[in-house]
């Protein structure tokens, strides 16, 4: 890819597993199991170009309410990726930290997730954020309550803080796959000056090459923040 700006911050609502699979007429569980493979391979690709953190939307707090046995699919593709495939994150070299609320799984698979962090906490390569059962309006809700329950007033810098991402950089850029328009109650607070990129393409599909697209038509993009630059209207 030729040199251009790439953003510090990438975040990925990967969606479309399931009518992916449909269209192939295979089960639901079958979309989730690739856009899971193909997850390692975008996110693999964005470092390797010199993204420094990518967050993706891998679960949200809405899938929970999907039927029990999709869910326990959903549970056991997770089980398996923190667990029997733990190689996979390793080998990305990044620091994997985990967004959202982790109590509602099975015991055995919040004891994988937190060790996958601990064991990769002290790489520096890059950020990997998987959010699991995350909400933005849950997790702004939640950070007013914090603010109130210290009886302190806050401003913007110390709000975000107190958000799932802290003190990270804003995503710069925010793509979303399978022809959506829209962000899904993700990273709502953080987003405020997002660039946005749709694409049509089912998450499975979603190509390395299509990654680079994405990231040239960020990086062609004049990203001026509200403010008028001298010479223009």
């Amino acid at each position: 890819m030729k040199q251009i700006k790439l953003p510090t911050h990438l975040a990925l609502i990967m969606d479309g597993n399931g009518r992916w699979a449909k269209r192939r007429f295979r089960p639901r569980a079958y979309g989730h199991r690739m856009g899971v493979q193909n997850m390692f391979r975008i996110c693999t690709h964005a470092f390797r170009l010199g993204v420094r953190i990518v967050t993706v939307y891998a679960l949200s707090t809405e899938n929970l309410f999907r039927p029990k046995e999709e869910l326990n699919e959903l549970f056991d593709l997770i089980r398996s990726y923190f667990t029997k495939k733990k190689d996979k994150l390793l080998e990305m070299g990044v620091k994997v930290n985990v967004i959202g609320d982790i109590t509602v799984f099975p015991p055995d698979i919040r004891e994988s997730v937190l060790n996958v962090m601990d064991e990769t906490k002290a790489l520096t390569e890059g950020l990997f954020n998987i959010c699991l059962d995350y909400g933005s309006r849950q997790e702004i809700v939640r950070a007013v309550n914090i603010a109130v329950s210290q009886g302190r007033f806050v401003d913007e810098a110390s709000f975000s803080a107190l958000l799932s991402t802290g003190s990270l950089p804003d995503p710069d850029l925010i793509i979303r796959t399978g022809g959506e328009l829209r962000l899904s109650n993700f990273l709502l607070y953080q987003a405020a000056y997002s660039e946005l990129y749709f694409s049509n393409k089912m998450w499975p599909e979603f190509s390395k090459r299509d990654l680079e697209k994405a990231i040239e038509n960020y990086s062609a993009r004049d990203r001026r923040f509200g403010n008028v630059r001298e010479g223009t209207t």
